[in-house]
C-alpha cells in the first residue's frame, strides 16, 4: 500500500508570530507528518471590507472586527516565509502552505520553491488562481469542500487547461475541452489529488459523509484523501482504511488561543495519536489474498484440533461416535473427516486422546 501523505495544517494558528510558527514546525515533526502546511495571503486582495465573518469565525474571535481586519493579522509577510521553510529543512519536514492570490502564488513558488500547490476549499470556484497555478506545473491538491460533483469537474477543467493550454485565451469551452482531452486527463492523473472535505468547524460527524471520497474517485479517476475538520481523530484513521491518499488536519498549540482556527485543531498529543493510529492502519491492511499469515501459521496447529480416541480403541475395534471426538492439537487428522472414519476398523490399539493415525 502507498503511504499516506499527511499533513499537519497550521494554518494561521501561529496567530501572526513567527516563533509560534516555528513551533508548530517543530510540533509537527516530531509528531511524524510528512508536511506542515501554512497559508500564504495579502489580505486586502482576498477580503472585502464588507465581508462579513464566517458564523465559526464570530464565535471565536467575536464580532468587534471585520473580516479584514481579522485576517490581515494572520498574515506571514517573505522574510518570515524564508526562514519558515529554512526551518522545516532543518527538521526534515516538507514545507506547504496555500496561496489565496496570485501574488503569494509567485512568491510559493519563484522564492520558497513549494513542491506542491494546496487548493483550499473556498477558491475552487477561483478560475484566475486555479489557471494561475497550474500554469506552475507543480501538483495541485484540491480541497472540495462546499462543492457539487459539476463544480469540481469545471475546477479540474481549468487545471487541464493550465497544465496544457500553452498559449491558448482562456475560456470556458477551452477549459470543457481540454478537461475531456486526453492529454487534459494524462496531466490530471499525474499532478492532481482531490481532497473530499466539509467546510464547517468543527465539521459535525453527521456531515462528514466520507463515502464521497469513492464518489471522487470514481467520478474523476484521480487519487483522493481527507481534509478533516472534525474533533478528534477517529474520521481521519477511518479516512485511510478507506483508501485516502492524503489526510489533512488542522493542529494548535494550544486549544484556548486565540484565534477563529484553534478550537477546532489538534493539540500536540492528538496529532501524534492520530498519525501513529494512521500507520497502524496502513500496516494492517495489508494484502487482500486471504490465507494464513507466518504468525499464525505458528498457531495453527496449538489452537485446531484432531482425530483423537474419546476412550481406548482395540484392535480390529471400529470407530464409532462413542469412541471417536476431536481435541487439541492440530497435529493430526482433521475433523472434516470424522464421518468418514466412523465405522472404519483401527489398525492397532488407542489410547484416550491418543490421536488417530491413517
Amino acid at each position: 500500500m502507498q503511504r499516506t501523505f499527511i499533513i499537519a495544517e497550521a494554518g494561521v494558528n501561529h496567530n501572526g508570530s513567527l516563533e509560534r510558527a516555528k513551533d508548530l514546525i517543530r510540533v509537527a515533526a516530531e509528531a511524524g507528518a510528512d508536511a506542515v502546511k501554512f497559508q500564504t495571503f495579502k489580505a486586502e486582495q482576498i477580503i472585502s471590507r464588507h465581508a462579513e465573518k464566517a458564523a465559526y469565525q464570530k464565535q471565536t474571535t467575536g464580532t468587534n472586527e471585520s473580516q479584514l481586519d481579522m485576517v490581515k493579522k494572520l498574515e506571514l509577510d517573505v522574510s518570515a516565509h524564508i526562514q519558515l521553510k529554512a526551518y522545516c529543512e532543518q527538521y526534515r519536514i516538507q514545507f506547504l502552505s496555500t496561496p489565496f492570490d496570485l501574488e503569494s502564488v509567485d512568491l510559493l513558488v519563484q522564492q520558497i520553491h513549494v513542491p506542491t500547490l494546496k487548493v483550499p476549499s473556498g477558491e475552487i470556484t477561483n478560475g484566475p488562481l486555479l489557471l494561475k497555478m497550474a500554469q506552475t506545473d507543480l501538483p495541485i491538491i484540491l480541497s472540495t469542500g462546499m462543492a457539487t460533483l459539476a463544480e469540481v469537474e469545471q475546477a479540474l477543467g481549468v487545471l487541464a487547461f493550465g497544465y496544457t493550454g500553452k498559449q491558448s485565451e482562456p475560456s470556458i469551452a477551452l477549459f470543457r475541452s481540454a478537461y475531456s482531452s486526453q492529454e487534459g486527463q494524462q496531466a490530471l492523473r499525474e499532478k492532481v489529488t482531490l481532497l473530499h472535505c466539509t467546510t464547517e468547524y468543527p465539521c459535525p460527524y453527521s456531515e462528514v459523509n466520507l463515502r464521497a471520497m469513492d464518489t471522487l474517485s470514481t467520478a474523476f479517476g484521480l487519487p483522493v484523501g481527507l481534509s478533516d475538520h472534525t474533533e478528534g481523530i477517529a474520521v481521519p484513521i477511518a479516512a485511510v482504511a478507506r483508501g485516502a491518499r492524503v489526510i489533512e488536519k488542522h493542529f494548535t498549540l494550544d486549544k484556548n488561543l486565540p484565534g477563529p482556527d484553534h478550537r477546532a485543531s489538534l493539540e500536540p498529543d492528538e496529532l501524534a495519536a492520530m498519525i501513529t493510529g494512521i500507520r497502524q492502519v496502513e500496516s494492517s491492511l495489508g494484502s487482500p489474498v486471504k490465507a494464513p499469515s507466518p504468525s499464525e501459521l505458528r498457531n495453527r496447529e496449538v489452537v485446531r484440533k484432531s482425530l483423537v480416541a474419546a476412550s481406548g480403541i482395540g484392535v480390529g475395534e471400529r470407530f464409532r461416535e462413542d469412541n471417536l471426538t476431536y481435541k487439541r492439537p492440530g497435529t493430526g487428522l482433521s475433523p472434516m473427516h470424522y464421518w468418514e472414519w466412523l465405522g472404519k476398523t483401527a489398525n492397532r490399539l488407542y489410547q484416550a486422546d491418543e490421536v488417530i493415525e491413517e
